[in-house]
């Protein structure tokens, strides 16, 4: 679980003032106008069953309710449209909630459990190539009776309720979204803490208050808020420096971060541990020039994640030897441990037994506008091409374009950042390194499936501790996936805003009604 770290004594006040759970700030001083916040994320679908992204899920979590959620800094889910959730049995394969009385959707209907049935239902169904269907692979069926929904799992599964508490939970209206497609336009009918009350792809989202909220958030939110969406961290750079935001977070460009200032009196920077990762993904297929397992060990003993670090984001993000980044159950350094230095004469014996022609030849992808992609890009490129041993064609794509591309396998390699949908190893479990993962590899080990499903059995998440350094064993032989970096978070606002050291806090929850005027 990331810790909280202030970069100013402000700050500091703050948190000495209201305490780390707090749900709400001190009252505002200002006006109550809306507050602009500007991020490079970008927005997959308004449909809950058709996105598995930040972007998408930062918005959700603002304009849906998921029975659970998380409060800033737990680690446990707490009611949020329910009133109440448990297992009915001690071998984890029942969990049954009730619903809070009073839910009402836009259009004035009350929320019961058939509308919870059907959200799981139809992202189960539709099962959307960027939808969040792998998140609920343990999910068998989905009962509701009134105000009380039950599901039934097909094995012993303590992650369930975080799984719940995610955009993979988002409530919908079911005479508003269609059960076997996904729905179009710019409208959501959400009973979360803002109704979003205009969209522009790619442009803003505006949020009003919802003033029929009723959930974890005490008051709900207070503050109309816009989001508003840039194409890359260049740009978020000049909104925030020209004074047309309030706030900017994911991503400025690393330099900025690298050279942000505690002590500017016209902003306040907030810095995070985080558990936000970024690797690089093999498509393992046969007939792929990556399919090989002695291919992708040959790359890995000539990535230099300490100049990759140093070099393309400035010291702002932390090199990555792992699959499940440092601060959670499970981390070990077992790339460290199988690679751990640079070393082009094993990388070429590997290939030698692997007997395929030299250079090996094969397409890079990344996300355009999306952090330091490029330039990571070109350093790996560079790493690669040193050695003599490959040959690599990078391309950008823009981010639905790049999804689809991944998802129906056109690609051989492919980096991807992963923030942590809740604060539990599972997320870097499963969806990343499981057979028919969210990342599409085609990678799929009996032995990593079972050690998944056994750490699923613990509902004492420190007892899955052996279970998950056992699978970052496998993974570090098979590498279908290599570790680059684990990065921080930072949120910078101006002087007149508080509440942006809530804002994210790797939970998975984006909490723009924390941020308030002082």
């Amino acid at each position: 679980m990331r810790s909280v770290r202030m970069r100013i004594l402000a700050g500091l006040l703050v948190l000495a003032a209201v305490g780390v759970g707090a749900w709400q700030l001190v009252p505002s001083k200002n006006d109550g106008g809306t507050i602009s916040v500007g991020t490079t994320d970008a927005v997959t679908s308004l449909d809950p069953a058709g996105a598995y992204d930040a972007g998408s899920w930062a918005l959700f979590s603002n304009v849906f309710q998921s029975l659970l959620t998380f409060a800033p800094g737990g680690t446990a889910p707490v009611p949020d449209a329910a009133k109440s959730c448990s297992f009915t049995s001690g071998d984890l394969t029942t969990y049954r909630c009730r619903l809070r009385s009073g839910l009402t959707f836009p259009s004035g209907r009350t929320m019961t459990a058939e509308d919870v049935k059907y959200s799981f239902d139809r992202i189960l169904r539709i099962k959307s190539p960027v939808g969040p269907a792998p998140l609920l692979e343990t999910l068998r069926s989905v009962d509701a009776d009134g105000m009380t929904v039950t599901f039934h799992l097909s094995s012993p599964d303590a992650t369930f309720p975080f799984k719940v508490a995610t955009g993979a939970g988002s409530i919908v209206d079911r005479t508003a979204y269609p059960a076997g497609k996904l729905r179009t336009g710019d409208g959501v009918d959400g009973t979360g803490p803002y109704t979003l009350t205009s969209y522009t792809k790619d442009k803003a989202a505006v949020l009003a208050p919802n003033r029929h909220y009723q959930g974890a958030v005490k008051g709900g939110a207070d503050r109309p808020v816009e989001l508003r969406y840039y194409g890359d961290p260049d740009a978020l750079d000049t909104a925030w420096k020209d004074k047309r935001i309030e706030v900017a977070t994911r991503q400025l460009p690393p330099r900025v971060l690298a050279d942000l200032n505690p002590s500017d009196p016209t902003q306040r920077v907030f810095e995070a541990d985080g558990s936000e990762t970024r690797n690089l993904y093999f498509n393992t297929r046969a007939g792929k020039p990556l399919h090989n397992p002695k291919v992708r060990q040959a790359m890995a003993w000539l990535i230099d994640r300490e100049r990759l670090a140093a070099t393309v984001y400035d010291g702002t993000v932390d090199p990555l030897y792992s699959l499940i980044p440092a601060g959670l159950t499970g981390h070990t350094a077992s790339f460290f441990d199988d690679y751990p230095k640079q070393d082009p004469e094993k990388a070429r014996q590997l290939l030698t037994e692997a007997g395929v022609t030299l250079p090996v030849r094969f397409t890079y992808g990344y996300a355009e506008g999306r952090g330091a992609g490029a330039q990571e890009a070109a350093e790996i490129k560079r790493e690669l091409e040193a050695s003599g041993l490959f040959k690599v064609t990078v391309q950008g794509y823009e981010w639905t374009d790049f999804q689809k591309r991944w998802a129906s396998g056109k690609l051989d390699a492919y980096a991807v950042g992963w923030v942590a949908d809740f604060p539990d190893p599972d997320t870097f479990g499963a969806a990343l390194v499981g057979t028919g993962s969210a990342m599409n590899t085609g990678y799929s080990s009996r032995t990593v499936d079972r050690l998944i499903t056994d750490s699923q059995r613990y509902a004492d998440r420190g007892e899955a501790d052996r279970d998950f350094r056992a699978v970052q064993q496998t993974v570090a032989q098979d590498v279908p996936v290599l570790p680059l970096w684990q990065a921080k978070e930072y949120v910078v606002t101006t002087e007149d805003v508080g509440g942006g050291q809530y804002l994210s806090d790797g939970t998975g929850v984006f909490r723009l009604w924390s941020l308030t005027g002082i």
